[in-house]
């Protein structure tokens, strides 16, 4: 409703829908200033439920010259999670999340290149399998999966989360320890379970994208499973790859 969220005085830009603002803080006052019941007001609108895919009977063409930036939300923006929604996804498809509450945090876990001063101990890779809320800050090792995610920096506040997509995030994804941990537990759990091939690959599909396959998904990952086998490498390392091959496609980490 207002982009520039650090400032709503005459150097910001000016809200997109002004009468909707004013209603909206009318009935938080209302509801006696419950940030809880506004928020589930918002996340339960016709227009937080939108897809991203703009309705076919709308005309494109008066779309594009009414609001060609959609800050009048004719449907909903793509959305990349955040660094702890990421995180905590992977280990609830990886079967790892903790559902507990409350309790100390947990220490950072300290890769080898996390020295200088203030060293603390290091704390597991999975966070012992808790919730991001739960992980400890330190300002001087901080979280390198959370960090390249964008989550906001201890040194300041900050009223809007920087939302970036680089290379980085990608290379974390393929190559930071706690995923291919997380895919290898993932694969271990799927070869306990009785199925064939095939339907290991759309549990996988539905558990990490939350969609069922296309057959053609379902075509392709098999072709792959099959060429593993034919290349000598183990059961246990197929679905390795497979899991972490679900895990760093934008459908896991992007709303749409």
């Amino acid at each position: 409703i207002v982009p520039t969220t650090d400032d709503f005085g005459p150097q910001g830009q000016p809200a997109s829908h002004p009468e909707l603002l004013d209603a909206m803080a009318v009935n938080f006052a209302e509801e006696g200033w419950s940030i809880k019941k506004m928020i589930r007001a918002i996340v339960l609108s016709k227009t937080y439920a939108q897809s991203s895919v703009t309705n076919p009977t709308n005309d494109t063409d008066r779309l594009a010259e009414v609001d060609p930036t959609n800050s009048l939300l004719y449907r909903m923006r793509v959305r990349r999670l955040p660094a702890e929604s990421i995180r905590d996804q992977i280990l609830a498809v990886c079967g790892q999340l903790s559902r507990e509450q409350f309790g100390k945090s947990v220490p950072t876990y300290r890769t080898p290149f996390m020295t200088g001063r203030g060293g603390r101990k290091s704390g597991p890779m999975d966070g012992d399998g808790r919730r991001s809320i739960y992980l400890a800050v330190y300002r001087n090792f901080l979280n390198p999966f959370m960090s390249a995610f964008d989550v906001p920096s201890p040194f300041g506040p900050k009223g809007r989360r920087s939302v970036s997509n680089v290379p980085a995030q990608s290379l974390t994804l393929l190559n930071d320890p706690f995923v291919l941990e997380q895919a290898d537990r993932w694969s271990r759990k799927l070869l306990e379970t009785d199925q064939s091939d095939e339907q290991r690959i759309v549990s996988m599909i539905q558990s990490a994208h939350g969609i069922v396959p296309s057959q053609s998904q379902i075509d392709r990952l098999s072709a792959f499973v099959r060429e593993q086998a034919d290349d000598g490498k183990s059961e246990q390392q197929t679905w390795a790859d497979v899991a972490h091959m679900l895990l760093n496609m934008k459908a896991s980490y992007f709303l749409r």
